[in-house]
C-alpha cells in the first residue's frame, strides 16, 4: 500500500516576534527535519504578522510525523511562545477523484 501525501499546517499567534521566538521555532523545525527528513517552512500571515504558520509535507508515516512533531513542540516549549497557549495542527491530503458519471449525467 502506498502512503498518500499528507500536508501539515501548524498555526498559532505568537506572543512576540523576538529573536528568542525565531531561534526556538527554528531549532524545533531543524530538529524535526533531522529526525524525519522533512524540511518545514515558516510563514507569517500577510495581514497579521503575529500569526505564524509552519508547513510540513511528509511523504510517508503521517502518524509517526504527528507524534514527532508533538514531542518536539514539548521539548522546545513552543507553546510558551504563543499568545494563548495554543498551536493548531491541521492535516490535509489530496481530494479523492469524483466518480465517473455516464455521459447523460455530464450535461
Amino acid at each position: 500500500m502506498i502512503a498518500k501525501p499528507t500536508h501539515f499546517y501548524v498555526y498559532y499567534r505568537i506572543a512576540a516576534d523576538t529573536a528568542v521566538a525565531r531561534r526556538r521555532v527554528g531549532a524545533l523545525m531543524a530538529e524535526i527535519e533531522a529526525r524525519t527528513g522533512v524540511a518545514g517552512t515558516l510563514h507569517a500571515r500577510c495581514d497579521d504578522a503575529s500569526t505564524w504558520m509552519e508547513t510540513y509535507a511528509p511523504t510517508a508515516g503521517a502518524a509517526t510525523f504527528r507524534r514527532i512533531l508533538a514531542a518536539m513542540v514539548k521539548k522546545h516549549d513552543a507553546v510558551a511562545l504563543t499568545a494563548d497557549g495554543r498551536r493548531h495542527v491541521e492535516q490535509f491530503g489530496a481530494l479523492r477523484p469524483l466518480p465517473r458519471r455516464a455521459k447523460a449525467d455530464s450535461a
